[in-house]
């Protein structure tokens, strides 16, 4: 049964509850994060040819989206990236509602997202691998 989106502007019970729940401090420290980078649609189509060869380096399994999985894919970004993830959700609205939250927690950038793979991209901090091209 697919989910309809509100209409009156007001929030959705998960989100409202979120927003003054247990996660308050973990949506704080999210919003000093540096926000995940704006990629213009040729630095997408730069990162999506260069993401084409990649195999998916970790999976979001039934267990979701834990902290250990956070850190590392934290870890692999720092690393590489650019990285390719699955996730094994059955239901389209799950598997993007973990797609974006994955996004949200580790300030990436969302490049592609076929079925069950999302490609990310985040500049890494140490060691700067990626050359984007110019906006």
């Amino acid at each position: 049964m697919a989910r309809q989106k509100p209409t009156s502007g007001a929030p959705t019970p998960a989100i409202h509850d979120r927003a003054f729940g247990a996660d308050a401090d973990a949506d704080r420290a999210l919003a000093e994060r540096d926000p995940s980078p704006q990629l213009t649609s040729a630095q997408t189509r730069f990162l999506r040819g260069q993401a084409h060869g990649l195999k998916a380096m970790l999976q979001v399994g039934g267990k979701g989206i834990t902290d250990a999985l956070v850190a590392e894919i934290e870890l692999a970004l720092e690393h590489h990236e650019l990285i390719k993830i699955k996730v094994a959700a059955e239901d389209r609205e799950a598997r993007d509602g973990m797609i974006d939250a994955i996004v949200d927690r580790t300030g990436a950038a969302l490049v592609q997202r076929i079925g069950h793979t999302a490609v990310l991209y985040r500049q890494s901090r140490d060691k700067r691998q990626i050359v984007l091209p110019r906006a």
